[in-house]
C-alpha cells in the first residue's frame, strides 16, 4: 500500500500521497490540496517546498554530502575536470572518449562572438557592473541564433547539444571580453586550446605577448569552476527553471539565472569575504579582534564565508578548495597576508564553541575569492566567474523542465494581506 499523509481541515480528513526520493527524502504531495479543500501551503521563500523532482544533484546539508549524478564531489575533483563534469551534469553519464572529443569540438566551434555583438558591449559604461553586462550579452544571443532559441520546447530540444555548447563556450568569451573592455584593452581571439587555459589567455594576454599559463594555475581555475557546476535548487537555478517553464529558450533562461546570481545574497559571497579580509588587514588585525567582535553581535563584524543556507556541517567543497588555495599561492610564490588571516579565522572559528554550536563552518566562498585574487581576477569579476562555472547546472535543469511531457508553468500562490474591497471615492 502506498504511503500517505492525513491532513484534517474544517473537520474533514484529506489523504495526501507521499513521494520518496532515491536517497530516502520524503515529500507530501500537496498538488491537489487546493482543489480538494480550498487550502494552499504557505512556505515563505520556498524553504520547505519541493518545486520539482530532479536527477541532477543530491545534497545533504546535515551530513555535508554533495553528489552530481551519484558521484561524490570529492571523487569528481580528484579524477575529473570541469568540462567532463559539465558533460556528466548535463547528460547524466561521464563521456566516452568519442563523446568528450565531440563536446570539446562543439565548445571550440562556438567560442568566437559575432562581431555584431561588440557594439552591445561597447554601449555600456566601462564601470558598469559586469553581471549586468553578462546577463545582457547572454539575453542577446537568441537574436543571433534564432534557430537554436525558438521558445518551443520540441524544437529547442532538437538542437540542445549545439545550444548547450554555445552557452558554455560563449559565456567564457563574454567574461574575457567584459574584463578587457573595463581595462581598456582590445579583445583577444579565442584559440582551440583547453577551456580554462583559453579563458586565461583571452583575459590576460598582452599586445604581442601571449599569456603564459602555469599548469597549477589552470588546475586551480578548473577546480573552481567544477566546484560551482551545480548546487541543487538555489535561487539562480530555481530562477532558470521558473523562466524555462514558460517555454522560454535555454539562453533566455540562463540570462535570468545570471541576473539572480548577481544579487549579493547569492553570488556575491566570495567578494564579501575578500572585502572582510582586506578590512581586517587594513586595521592591522590578524583576525583575533574581529572574531571577538563577531561573537559580541557587532553586525559590522559579521564573519563572511562561514555557514550556509543548506549545510549544517562542513561544506565539502571548502575542504577541497582550501588545499588547492595553498598550492596555488605556493606555485605563484605569493605570500598573501589575507590567506594568513583567513587561515587564522578558520582555525579560531573551528575551535570556538560560539561558532561550532551554531554550525558556522567555512564554506566554498571562503577560499575561492583568494584563489581568484591570486589568478589576477579582480573582485568585481568574481561573480561573473561563478556564473561561468554554474552554467552546466542551469542547462541541465532547463532540460529537465523542457523534457517533462506534462510540465506546467511555475505559478506560486500567495496569501493576500492587502485592503479588502472598497469603493473608489467620488466627489459630489
Amino acid at each position: 500500500m502506498a504511503e500517505s499523509a492525513s491532513v484534517s481541515l474544517d473537520d474533514k480528513d484529506y489523504q495526501l500521497p507521499v513521494i520518496t526520493g532515491s536517497e530516502g527524502e520524503k515529500a507530501i504531495d500537496t498538488r491537489k490540496l487546493r482543489k480538494d479543500s480550498g487550502y494552499i501551503c504557505y512556505d515563505q521563500g520556498y524553504g520547505n517546498t519541493g518545486s520539482c523532482m530532479s536527477e541532477i544533484t543530491y545534497l545533504d546539508g546535515d551530513k555535508g554530502i554533495l553528489r552530481h549524478r551519484g558521484y561524490p564531489i570529492e571523487q569528481l575533483t580528484q579524477n575529473s575536470g570541469y568540462i567532463e563534469t559539465a558533460y556528466l551534469v548535463i547528460y547524466g553519464e561521464l563521456p566516452t572518449a568519442e563523446q568528450a572529443k565531440a563536446f570539446n569540438d562543439l565548445l571550440a566551434e562556438h567560442a568566437d562572438v559575432d562581431p555584431r555583438m561588440h557594439p552591445i558591449l561597447e554601449g555600456f559604461p566601462k564601470d558598469a557592473p559586469p553581471m549586468a553586462m553578462l546577463s545582457a550579452l547572454m539575453a542577446a544571443l537568441p537574436a543571433y541564433y534564432p534557430d537554436l532559441a525558438t521558445n518551443n520546447f520540441e524544437k529547442d530540444l532538437q538542437t540542445f547539444d549545439q545550444t548547450a555548447a554555445l552557452a558554455i563556450s560563449k559565456i567564457r568569451t563574454f567574461v574575457a571580453m567584459i574584463y578587457r573592455y573595463q581595462c581598456g584593452l582590445p579583445t583577444v581571439p579565442s584559440k582551440d586550446i583547453p577551456y580554462c587555459e583559453n579563458l586565461l589567455q583571452m583575459m590576460f594576454s598582452e599586445e604581442g605577448t601571449e599569456y603564459a599559463t602555469d599548469s597549477e594555475v589552470v588546475k586551480a581555475l578548473d577546480l573552481l569552476l567544477l566546484l560551482h557546476v551545480d548546487h541543487e535548487q538555489n535561487c539562480s537555478t530555481a530562477t532558470v527553471r521558473m523562466v524555462g517553464s514558460s517555454a522560454a529558450n535555454m539562453l533566455a533562461s540562463i540570462s535570468a539565472g545570471i541576473a539572480a546570481l548577481s544579487g549579493p545574497l547569492h553570488g556575491g559571497a566570495n567578494a564579501a569575504v575578500m572585502k572582510m579580509l582586506q578590512a581586517i588587514h587594513d586595521e592591522g588585525d590578524d583576525g583575533s579582534h574581529f572574531i571577538e567582535a563577531a561573537k559580541s553581535g557587532d553586525k559590522s563584524k559579521r564573519l563572511m564565508g562561514f555557514g550556509h543556507a543548506v549545510y549544517r556541517n562542513f561544506d565539502p567543497r571548502a575542504k577541497i578548495i582550501g588545499v588547492s588555495c595553498e598550492k596555488v599561492l605556493a606555485t605563484l610564490g605569493i605570500d598573501d597576508p589575507l590567506l594568513s588571516i583567513a587561515q587564522h579565522l578558520e582555525q579560531a572559528a573551528l575551535k570556538d564553541d560560539y561558532f561550532v554550536s551554531r554550525k558556522l563552518y567555512p564554506n566554498v566562498d571562503f577560499y575561492s575569492g583568494i584563489i581568484m585574487r591570486a589568478l589576477g581576477i579582480p573582485v568585481e569579476m568574481f561573480t561573473a566567474a561563478f556564473a561561468m562555472g554554474r552554467v552546466p547546472g542551469w542547462i541541465a535543469n532547463w532540460r529537465e523542465v523542457a523534457s517533462q511531457p506534462k510540465g506546467r508553468i511555475y505559478r506560486p500562490r500567495q496569501i493576500y494581506t492587502g485592503a479588502t474591497q472598497r469603493d473608489y471615492p467620488v466627489s459630489s
